[in-house]
């Protein structure tokens, strides 16, 4: 006990000078430097001691930090400068004990990592996670933790792609990780087209009327090639050749068609063959709108999705949402795509049937029912959307309701909370009409449901307002 009695004085008494410059800046008063010397002790003491826990060390470093807030804001407010790698390096040293003592306690490293990016300790934290990957390599948030710094700290893809890779080795049945390295690879094509848009880069500079006029041997004149002062005088030209073949070349490239996250969707696909896995992998690559491509990429998904599962809910709805994803309600293009969606939705509600052969899907038609249901919401909630599109989702979600309403019947049971979570989403977006008609046969189904009678008067209400 002596031994760690005379350690803790020992860290104790290298705070002192510290401690007595703060004094005399007038940044912290004799009071709180008694009480912070107090405070300090009693942690030393503690971890020290036999028996300190990583709790210990991890509120420890928790004051640290507190305090070196404190003390940066008043050092700000008064004008003052202060030592401001003392604290920081104190806390440093904290979280270094704590992993050299408890080194398989990833909470602690976690907490050593996270500091250390905050603080932009980029040597420091190299450090930190080589050692921490050394000691832990099958957690699969260290890997995670790893590229992402990498690629969105320091900008380098390769070192990223190799963290990835190099935690799948270790963590080839995490989940996660293989979702976030295809989802690595989708901010990286992302970040590069960006990157060419605001060059200017992304617009075809090949010139509109090339020579497949002159190949027609029917055309009644002869199309020459347009001639400029730039092309007789290169000197003359105020900008930058672009070379358009080059650029096309580089788009074609694995690393921008989506041919990496495709392999890496199939390798992933091989070692689990989950439905549920496959449409966390169309879901992440759906948020990435902008990626040129995006379509190829969800196809590839959608379509191995029902070759693997022809009748599942889940790889259907993937299947019919495709069409869509990527197209702004506005554009040209999407009537001709919400016509091959509602097609597909027609196919897939004739194929997929009402019990189903699995526990996890006991009925995959209402379960489909359920998922459009959502989606078609969801675009009927979005702002300058065309009056006959509109019309034709209205009328597609009123068929959908019915189907739904079969599908609770064919279910049995007291459904009850189930058709009134529905009949709430109805209220919401101002669909009280449909929403009524649920409600008149949930009623009747279920008289004794409470949350039904509320929302039948809710509804009433609301159609005395309207």
């Amino acid at each position: 006990m002596a031994a760690a009695s005379d350690k803790a004085r020992f860290y104790l008494e290298q705070s002192i000078p510290e401690l007595q410059e703060l004094e005399r800046k007038k940044i912290f008063s004799k009071e709180e430097i008694t009480s912070i010397a107090k405070k300090r002790s009693d942690y030393e003491h503690k971890l020290n001691a036999r028996g300190s826990q990583p709790s210990d060390y991890a509120r420890y470093a928790e004051y640290e930090m507190n305090l070196e807030s404190l003390r940066r804001k008043r050092a700000k407010r008064l004008g003052v400068k202060a030592g401001a790698h003392t604290g920081q390096r104190r806390i440093f040293f904290v979280l270094d004990r704590a992993t050299r003592k408890f080194h398989g306690d990833v909470g602690l490293w976690m907490q050593y990592i996270d500091y250390a990016r905050k603080q932009k300790a980029h040597n420091k934290l190299s450090q930190i996670l080589t050692n921490s990957l050394r000691l832990h390599p099958t957690k699969p948030e260290l890997w995670i933790f790893a590229a992402d710094y990498a690629m969105g700290t320091q900008g380098d893809m390769i070192e990223a792609r190799s963290y990835m890779q190099r935690g799948l080795r270790f963590c080839k049945h995490s989940r996660e990780l293989w979702l976030e390295y295809a989802k690595t690879e989708m901010m990286y094509i992302a970040k590069i087209f960006a990157r060419r848009r605001i060059l200017g880069l992304s617009q075809d500079r090949r010139p509109k009327n090339q020579a497949s006029a002159c190949d027609d041997s029917d055309a009644d004149h002869v199309v020459l090639p347009t001639i400029t002062a730039e092309d007789i005088n290169p000197s003359l030209r105020t900008d930058d050749p672009i070379d358009q073949s080059a650029l096309d070349k580089l788009s074609a490239t694995p690393a921008l068609s989506g041919a990496i996250p495709i392999a890496i969707y199939d390798a992933a696909m091989d070692q689990f063959l989950e439905e549920t896995l496959g449409e966390g992998f169309f879901n992440m690559y759906a948020g990435f709108q902008d990626v040129p491509c995006l379509s190829r990429v969800l196809e590839h998904v959608a379509d191995r999705l029902v070759s693997m599962a022809p009748k599942s809910p889940i790889a259907l709805d993937c299947h019919i949402r495709q069409p869509l994803i990527g197209m702004k309600a506005t554009a040209s293009g999407f009537p001709v795509a919400l016509s091959l969606t509602l097609d597909r939705l027609n196919c897939s509600l004739d194929k997929v049937p009402s019990i189903g052969d699995s526990k996890a899907q006991p009925y995959p038609r209402l379960s489909l029912l359920q998922r459009t249901i959502d989606w078609l919401l969801l675009y009927l909630a979005l702002e300058g959307l065309d009056q006959d599109i509109h019309k034709v989702l209205m009328a597609t979600l009123r068929r959908m309701a019915i189907q739904y309403q079969q599908g609770i019947r064919d279910k049995g049971g007291d459904r009850a909370e189930e058709v009134a979570d529905y009949i709430e989403k109805f209220q919401s977006r101002g669909l009280y009409k449909l929403a009524a008609s649920l409600i008149s046969w949930s009623i009747h189904t279920w008289p004794s449901s409470t949350r039904l009678l509320t929302l039948k008067d809710a509804s009433d209400s609301a159609y005395v307002n309207q």
